[in-house]
């Protein structure tokens, strides 16, 4: 049987900086990173862990909007904590381990239509269609997330 190519679509992203601070561009859009003074950073911009965690709030946002979608249940306000436990010896003191979170805590809050059983698919599908989620949990880190509904007030189109 004949399998159909899998086509990728490239997401590239060019950086210049001196010390810790760097100018971003990604798809015609500028950012900037810095470090906390900890790191030897002015914290003058979010450091790089603030915009990884930042990315898994975002592509969980886009992917369930996505999932939500094609389960046909509409959404409203979603609300995300999320916090990543870090042991900063290794990359400020060179320790021997990994340099990687420990574990991370999301909590998300999402307003919804959707029943109990459409509102579990959409969080295991959504878990299992995001790319930032699924980079975390294939890292091997504890990822700890839970997600609770809300009633939907007003839907966003």
């Amino acid at each position: 049987m004949a399998t159909t190519p899998k086509s990728t679509v490239p997401f590239a992203v060019s950086a210049t900086g001196t010390g810790v601070a760097q100018s971003l561009e990604a798809g015609g859009h500028r950012f900037e990173s810095d470090a906390l003074p900890s790191f030897g950073g002015a914290d003058a911009a979010p450091s790089p862990l603030y915009y990884v965690l930042g990315a898994l709030t975002s592509c969980n946002q886009v992917t369930g909007s996505l999932v939500a979608k094609d389960l046909g249940i509409a959404l409203g306000t979603w609300s995300f904590e999320v916090v990543g436990d870090l042991d900063p010896s290794v990359i400020g003191g060179g320790a021997d381990g990994n340099a990687n979170f420990d574990k991370v805590t999301a909590r998300v809050t999402v307003e919804t239509d959707a029943d109990d059983a459409q509102f579990a698919q959409l969080v295991s599908e959504t878990e299992r269609r995001c790319p930032v989620t699924q980079l975390f949990k294939r890292s091997g880190l504890e990822l700890d997330s839970a997600w609770t509904k809300a009633e939907l007030t007003v839907p966003v189109a």
